[in-house]
């Protein structure tokens, strides 16, 4: 009963048919799987094809809301109408089944390379040799990915490189977790071959993955171990860290954390430096108005085209085709309303203005924050274009009835859920100028997963952190980045003018293992990733690798948007010229926070009831930084009265029990 109970487990299948192409087709004429044994099957160049297209995995726009671009809600740049139980310690807790640890993708790929490396290596796969050779680095790219999932949520983690049989004893012999660390060393070597054997422009183009894909992909890997090991050192959330969960666990441990360190920052940067010496970036050619109009701004239209593939710093993105039934509704909400979401004030804060200088810096400029289009003015370009302010144009093919244009209008933060400005800073990135992108069920525009800047960042952090100070390669980065976000190219200026203790109000990444950061150059970096990611998913996945939310659990932090409490409050009456607001305490349901507590929105403080456990603040609990194991998988691989694997750190055996610490 545990063996079957375990096969369950292990062979959910999480297949995502990432995009449609010949091969495909092809494929599904051939007869069905179940029906065919590894002999018949993998014999020719679409087989891989297909084989590998099917286990594409990643984060794409999708359903009804604003894609990729909300996957930094619920962190302190983004946040939407709902709550998460990672900024609620009691309320996220162990589950009884289901979780991170499953290894579905994980056995498909370990099929494909069982069975195909072989063919391969013997010259037995009928096709173009580059093409086989190409899909073949495609299965190792997508095991490494499906493994760094795995580190990035549960940490330690089993290395099964082989589908296995159905053998309670040899099921469980390989549930044993191995240190994050091997399983980091094990993902880089698969990349390694990946990238052996990928080609720099892939069949089918930028809609399959390439050897720039993968050297990038390489790069986050190697830095996110890097800097995980750097910041978490000597907890439990390290191998051989204090109250560890896998000591003794592992036979023949060892482990000297700062050559691990060493070994990650430096892959880090030689992975990177292979997609930034190679890859330019997209050039920002603003309009005199920028905001009002960037259709033809290429850095803009980069994230709301049709054809990502055609800016050469785009390297993976996914088509779409509502022709067929490909769609998304991403533009249905971004160019009409919020879509349930909106950039904090936080965030919009730490922007620096084009001089180079913070906000709060004597001779910055910063107009204020009345209204949405002063905070905007004289800003980093990358605000003024992914954030939208009212008067802004909405359509460039397609008027009002009486021929004016077509405007963005007020944010409406007292709206219906799924359409609401969350925090009366809208977003802008992806936006599309296009009719027919706005209608529901018709979204066309692209979903970039992997583009180039993302390896200047890598290489600026990774190198800084190794070397100490800022090489001539990661100086030269920098400048471009900054370059092409429109403000003064020398982050020297920045870098004196930043004081981090002002910082901290606006920003978690202002601190690192509970303590406020004390290089001002590190902290500016860190700034850097934080504009230039502006909506891409990537916050969170930053601030856990930093270990930058440890002072939450002390000082929990509200999440604020823009000031209502001011001459914006005028923009929400009705005909009679009487409020639509109503605060906490008014009569009827409340849509806004107080003004007596700030003149600030606050999303949080709307609803203050006991079903609202983030209303005093975003706080933390250590054990957060990872996910707890379901309670299932130790029964299953329970043997002599105990679990060949361990919980993460913090977390209980006990389903239904909240964080420890």
């Amino acid at each position: 009963m545990k063996s079957k109970k375990y096969i369950k487990s292990v062979c959910l299948l999480f297949a995502v048919v990432f995009m449609t192409s010949c091969e495909v087709d092809n494929f599904l004429d051939r007869e069905p799987l179940s029906d065919v044994t590894p002999n018949d099957y993998l014999n020719r160049e679409a087989d891989l094809a297909a084989y590998t297209i099917a286990r594409y995995n990643f984060p794409t726009h999708g359903g009804w809301n604003i894609g990729t671009f909300g996957r930094d809600n619920h962190t302190d740049n983004q946040a939407t109408s709902g709550y998460s139980r990672i900024w609620a310690p009691g309320e996220w807790r162990v589950p009884q089944s289901g979780g991170a640890w499953n290894f579905g993708n994980i056995r498909q790929l370990n099929y494909f390379l069982e069975n195909a490396v072989p063919k391969f290596e013997a010259d037995e796969i009928k096709g173009n040799p580059g093409n086989i050779a190409h899909y073949v680095g495609e299965a190792y790219f997508l095991r490494a990915y499906e493994y760094f999932q795995k580190v990035k949520e549960v940490g330690d983690f089993p290395i099964v490189k082989n589908t296995l049989e159905d053998n309670l004893e040899q099921l469980i012999a390989e549930s044993k977790r191995k240190p994050r660390n091997e399983v980091a060393r094990f993902i880089l070597s698969d990349l390694d071959k990946a990238i052996e054997l990928l080609q720099n422009e892939p069949p089918h183009g930028k809609n399959r993955i390439s050897r720039h894909a993968a050297y990038l992909f390489k790069s986050r890997v190697a830095l996110h171990e890097g800097s995980w090991l750097t910041y978490h050192k000597g907890t439990p959330f390290v191998p051989g860290g204090d109250g560890w969960p896998g000591a003794g666990q592992i036979d023949g441990f060892s482990i000297d954390i700062d050559a691990e360190i060493d070994f990650f920052l430096s892959q880090a940067m030689e992975a990177s430096a292979n997609v930034a010496d190679a890859i330019s970036l997209t050039p920002n050619i603003p309009a005199e108005d920028i905001a009002f109009n960037s259709s033809n701004n290429p850095y803009f239209t980069m994230f709301g085209s049709e054809n990502p593939g055609q800016y050469q710093e785009v390297l993976l993105w996914r088509d779409y085709d509502p022709s067929i039934g490909i769609n998304h509704n991403v533009n249905h909400y971004l160019n009409q309303n919020g879509g349930n979401s909106g950039y904090t004030r936080s965030f919009v804060d730490n922007f620096i203005m084009r001089n180079g200088l913070p906000i709060y810096a004597d001779g910055s400029g910063y107009a204020g924050d009345d209204y949405i289009e002063d905070v905007k003015e004289n800003r980093d370009l990358r605000l003024q274009l992914f954030m939208k302010a009212p008067g802004e144009l909405r359509l460039t093919d397609a008027t009002a009835t009486n021929g004016d244009p077509l405007l963005i209008q007020k944010p409406e933060i007292t709206g219906l859920q799924e359409t609401k400005d969350v925090t009366g800073y809208p977003i802008k990135k992806g936006f599309s100028y296009l009719q027919n992108n706005v209608e529901g069920n018709s979204g066309s525009t692209g979903s970039i997963v992997f583009r180039a800047t993302e390896a200047y960042l890598n290489y600026i952090e990774a190198s800084y952190l190794k070397e100490g100070s800022l090489n001539t390669k990661a100086a030269g980065y920098w400048k471009a980045i900054r370059e092409r976000a429109g403000i003064e190219p020398d982050f020297s200026i920045t870098v004196a003018a930043t004081d981090i203790s002002k910082e901290a109000e606006n920003d978690f990444a202002a601190y690192s293992t509970g303590q406020l950061l004390d290089d001002p150059v590190l902290y500016n970096i860190r700034r850097e990733r934080r504009g230039e990611l502006i909506a891409e998913g990537m916050r969170l996945f930053d601030l856990k690798r930093w270990r930058a939310l440890d002072q939450l659990k002390e000082n929990p932090h509200i999440i604020e948007g823009f000031k209502l409490w001011g001459p914006m409050q005028e923009w929400y009456v009705d005909d009679e010229g009487n409020s639509t607001l109503i605060e906490p305490g008014d009569p009827g349901v409340p849509n806004v926070s107080s003004s007596e507590e700030s003149d600030y929105l606050m999303p949080y403080r709307i609803n203050l009831g006991s079903g609202n456990p983030v209303s005093e603040g975003y706080s933390w609990a250590y054990a957060h930084y990872l996910q707890p194991i379901a309670v299932e998988h130790f029964l299953i691989t329970e043997t002599s009265g105990s679990s060949v694997i361990y919980q993460n750190p913090g977390w209980s055996l006990n389903a239904g029990s909240g964080a420890a610490f």
